[in-house]
């Protein structure tokens, strides 16, 4: 199926790349099926793109290359939303806000969007207990520290 994207125009998606949100995202509980794009090659970041709406795209982060030491425990309601029967299956993102100079863009580590990457089925979860933050600065990334 053809879909128009906020990034890379008209672009060919597979069903299989259609991941199903049963409740959208929080502020677009519409939208419930995206497909992830690559934002450029080599890096752990991609787009999330909404399948109905071109201008509807997160630039969102590969968690765990970003910042390794990242530790959530979803809760029995979220893994039953996800349909989660093995924790590898997930695959956690931060949702980013890029700014100039890209160092100093930020990631929603205090709500990942998690996918199940068999059942292609996604949620924003919000993580209460966390002290993680919802602007958390990549330059506190280890992936980004720059030597003296």
């Amino acid at each position: 199926m053809n879909i128009q994207s906020k990034y890379h125009g008209e672009i060919e998606i597979q069903q299989e790349d259609v991941i199903t949100f049963p409740k959208g995202i929080p502020a677009f509980e519409n939208e419930n099926e995206f497909t992830v794009l690559p934002l450029q090659e080599g890096t752990p970041f991609s787009i999330l793109q909404s399948v109905h709406s071109t201008n509807l795209a997160f630039i969102i982060g590969e968690v765990f290359s970003i910042f390794p030491d990242y530790d959530i425990e979803l809760s029995q309601n979220a893994i039953e939303t996800l349909e989660l029967d093995d924790a590898k299956n997930a695959v956690v993102y931060c949702i980013m806000t890029v700014k100039e100079p890209f160092i100093e863009s930020t990631a929603n580590l205090k709500a990942p969007i998690i996918i199940n990457s068999i059942k292609k089925i996604g949620k924003q979860v919000v993580l209460n207990q966390s002290n993680y933050e919802t602007k958390h600065r990549l330059e506190k990334s280890p992936a980004f520290t720059q030597e003296g």
